[in-house]
């Protein structure tokens, strides 16, 4: 069974793999070619790709899953395609032209879903990080209920069929949805979630409201140099996995992800490693008991690998938390 018979539906109708392949490239990777690895994973059964203008990889991207339409391994249709709203464009008048930008970097019509990345405005301009002479981020002043509003414009206009939000906890979840005069809910709210990071209270909060959950660093291994320490434990390590593992015949990654998707949540998972790639579509192949659910969410440690200083002088920091 492959991802593309996975589905969830989304709030606005529309439906939405559960399994995604996320293309996030740190600098330690940039000798990799997103296009490659994009190519394999769609030949081996991902149709949902995450992407971003954050990550400066949309025209990669967008070629490999062209490449894969004229191969005839795919058709337009059959590929779920995710963007972002980086934080240099929040101000209404910057929302669309941003999203007609990526169309253009991806040669798309369409996106299939568009979401704002993060809660945290900046200086408007071509930097993706703007910064003042001492190095420090310049910050903007936006609403982001006025944000929200053009972005149900650009589905209005159908230029994005599904949108959403990523990082936001609930407090600026619940700003969205208390919005005078609200057109669409956002569909999904994507955040770091994996066993030492479970964000049971977001999941909770996102069901009541008819919300997706959609788990970034899913298997805790983003080690960004910059900001974690050399002391943080690796997941894929933890003996509770290794041993539930040896219990399916599994490998640790494909037990995390497992556990994720019995929660309802939607996965993304990043590789690049054609091996890994292939061995990460056969989380379908089994089930987990509720009894090793238990146990797994007993993983839990509010343990972060993702870097949240750069925003740390935002007054709405910090908006990691779930509330």
């Amino acid at each position: 069974m492959i991802s593309k018979t996975q589905k969830m539906k989304l709030n606005d109708g529309h439906y939405i793999p559960v399994l995604g392949f996320g293309t996030y490239t740190t600098e330690e990777h940039l000798n990799k070619k997103p296009m490659d690895f994009v190519k394999i994973a769609i030949d081996v059964g991902f149709r949902h790709v995450d992407c971003s203008h954050f990550y400066q990889n949309e025209k990669e991207v967008g070629q490999a899953i062209r490449n894969k339409i004229e191969d005839g391994t795919v058709k337009r249709e059959d590929i779920f395609c995710t963007s972002k709203l980086w934080s240099t464009s929040h101000r209404p008048e910057l929302v669309r032209p941003s999203l007609e930008n990526s169309l253009r970097k991806l040669n798309m019509n369409y996106i299939d879903l568009y979401l704002i990345h993060f809660p945290v405005s900046l200086k408007p301009g071509d930097d993706i990080l703007p910064q003042d002479e001492h190095g420090n981020i310049i910050l903007d002043t936006v609403d982001l209920c006025a944000t929200w509003e053009a972005m149900e414009k650009c589905k209005d206009a159908g230029l994005a069929k599904s949108i959403g939000v990523s990082n936001f906890n609930c407090r600026q979840l619940e700003m969205i949805l208390n919005k005078p005069g609200l057109k669409y809910k956002p569909v999904c709210n994507q955040v770091e979630c994996h066993p030492y990071l479970n964000q049971s209270k977001m999941l909770e909060y996102c069901k009541m409201n008819d919300i997706i959950l959609v788990a970034y660093g899913a298997l805790g291994t983003q080690r960004y140099k910059y900001c974690v320490n050399e002391d943080t434990p690796f997941l894929l390590d933890d003996p509770v996995l290794c041993t539930m593992a040896k219990i399916y015949k599994q490998t640790p990654a494909l037990i995390a992800l497992r556990y994720q998707l019995q929660r309802g949540i939607v996965v993304l998972v990043k590789s690049f490693n054609e091996e890994r790639i292939r061995e990460n579509i056969q989380v379908f192949d089994f089930q987990l008991t509720s009894g090793h659910m238990k146990i797994l969410d007993g993983l839990h440690r509010n343990l972060r690998y993702f870097p949240a200083d750069m925003f740390s002088a935002h007054p709405n920091f910090p908006f990691f938390d779930e509330y």
